[in-house]
């Protein structure tokens, strides 16, 4: 797992690489890494670790680097074509290229409508079509489905900030975007956590109400179908949710920003629409805004904030 930048008492430059199997981090090298930054993406390729975007105190970002850990050295990004700069993003990898979309601008009311694709091997970006895309947003999220990218809810700009239950199909191969129904969607919401399970994209809690509810979406035939919310987990956002190879697991989060927050997580089947609890013993402490990764074999938890807002540089894995 390789984590980078974010915000501790100030906007971070630095991060490591944490190996599961000995339990270990080893930095990772400060040498042509970006400016320091927070609220930017990452993505894995399979080789490299890519970052770009996201804001310092006074400025934001359309800048990023590509990062090697098998060198241990970082690339820069062409900035030629890139996207105008932005926070609080959205990015998939579609196993060729890294499409950035959405987010927030500079100005209160900048919410972003485009993006870009980029190509590490040529370091090049080129242009989304914007014809038929979603209403400009950010807080909301976007999967990769292996043909298309998913994007759905989100805040949207209407008098300040509205919270959304739409969203838009991205097909590179096409250039073109194909709307999402809301019939049977979820209700709107942001900081909501999604995954794609192979053959459809599960959606649960955020902001929002219900907040501890969520659906299953197909895009083969564009339509929704609700979760069973017995003996779902509390309502929250800020969590995080993986997906397993079979099952959805959410875990942590809190109930609004100034707490309560939660160190338990569930499991979601589809195969079954069941919901069950993870275990209780040993877990991190409760936290929101954490990351997540699903290793193969395990989930691994790190960092994330505690009520007061001080910030963890800690985890746990969940086998």
């Amino acid at each position: 797992m390789i984590g980078w930048g974010g915000y501790s008492n100030g906007v971070l430059g630095d991060g490591a690489r944490y190996d599961p199997v000995t339990d270990m981090w080893t930095p990772v090298s400060g040498v042509g890494a970006p400016d320091a930054r927070r609220s930017h993406v990452a993505v894995w390729t399979g080789s490299k670790m890519i970052v770009w975007g996201g804001v310092q105190p006074v400025a934001f970002l359309n800048s990023g680097a590509v990062y090697d850990p098998t060198t241990d050295t970082w690339t820069a990004m062409s900035s030629s074509g890139a996207p105008s700069a932005r926070q609080l993003h959205s990015v998939v990898w579609t196993g060729s290229e890294m499409i950035v979309w959405g987010g927030h601008g500079g100005s209160q009311n900048d919410f972003l409508a485009d993006g870009a694709r980029y190509n590490p091997a040529t370091n090049a970006w080129s242009a989304i079509s914007a014809t038929g895309a979603p209403t400009g947003r950010y807080y909301h999220t976007a999967i990769w489905s292996g043909s298309a990218m998913i994007v759905w809810g989100g805040a949207v700009a209407n008098s300040g900030a509205a919270l959304t239950n739409t969203g838009g199909i991205y097909t590179p191969s096409s250039h073109s975007w194909t709307a999402i129904t809301i019939a049977g969607a979820p209700t709107a919401r942001v900081r909501h956590s999604a995954v794609w399970t192979g053959i459809e994209m599960i959606v649960w809690g955020g902001d929002g109400y219900p907040p501890n509810t969520g659906a299953r979406f197909n895009p083969s035939s564009n339509s929704w179908q609700p979760m069973s919310s017995t003996c779902a987990l509390l309502p929250r956002s800020g969590h995080i949710g993986v997906w397993s190879g079979t099952e959805l697991i959410v875990w942590g989060g809190g109930s609004n920003s100034n707490g309560p927050y939660y160190r338990v997580g569930g499991r979601y089947n589809p195969s079954t629409d069941a919901w069950q609890s993870t275990p209780v013993v040993a877990m991190p402490s409760p936290r929101m805004g954490h990351t997540g990764i699903w290793t193969g074999t395990d989930m691994i938890v790190w960092g994330g904030l505690d009520y007061t807002g001080t910030s963890f540089n800690n985890g746990g894995a969940y086998r």
